[in-house]
């Protein structure tokens, strides 16, 4: 898997490298501060390493709102929202790939103040490489919407979505197949595509999160 990661993530780079640049244009001529917007993450056997996004909200945003982002979050740019939407903004992870933090599919890697709070059963996802998408990705690719639907999204978050998409995470850990994380990756393919039309049916884990929320009110 490291060697069709390697290989994959370095065509990625070159052939996207005009999206790269008009990106950072839109970004630099419509919001101030930085392109590239970087963050501690918890990476394999709980390495930390930089995880790379173009930045979609305003400088500090960390500082001036909650830890978690919700859909309808002001912090967001302008043109951060299509980034975010269309999920362009993860782009620069493919720099994240290319030097082996990441690999295409994996669990997605958290911050050291939330994997500090797993339990023993919950770092065993620690054992294999984080990713860009991940079945819980694909299950919860409308998180931050539902994050808007809680009164309280940062204590939704820890106390319901942490737990949920640990144990969506686990199977990556059972399987450790390079057939499982192709087919992740080729469905990921398909909802940033055809499913924008052909929209898939929401997963009971969606239902069971919101009834969730609708307790903690």
């Amino acid at each position: 898997m490291r060697i069709f990661d390697f290989i994959v993530s370095l065509i990625g780079i070159i052939m996207l490298s005009p999206l790269f640049i008009v990106t950072a244009l839109l970004i630099k001529l419509t919001s101030p501060g930085p392109i590239i917007y970087s963050q501690k993450r918890v990476g394999r056997n709980g390495r930390l390493f930089s995880l790379y996004k173009f930045r979609s909200m305003v400088v500090n945003a960390d500082r001036i709102g909650t830890s978690v982002t919700t859909g309808h979050d002001a912090r967001i740019t302008k043109v951060g929202r299509v980034l975010r939407k269309t999920k362009l903004d993860e782009l620069p992870q493919l720099w994240n790939v290319l030097k082996g933090d990441m690999s295409f599919v994996g669990p997605r890697p958290d911050v050291p103040e939330i994997v500090s709070n797993y339990t023993g059963a919950m770092k065993r996802i620690l054992e294999v490489r984080p990713g860009i998408t991940s079945n819980a990705s694909l299950h919860l690719r409308n998180e931050e919407e539902l994050l808007s639907l809680a009164r309280e999204p940062d204590k939704a978050y820890e106390e319901i979505f942490v737990h949920t998409k640990v144990g969506l995470a686990m199977k990556h850990v059972h399987r450790k197949s390079f057939l499982f994380d192709f087919g992740i990756l080729l469905k990921t393919v398909w909802v940033l595509t055809v499913g924008k039309v052909l929209p898939t049916k929401e997963h009971p884990v969606v239902k069971e999160i919101k009834q969730a929320m609708e307790r903690m009110k």
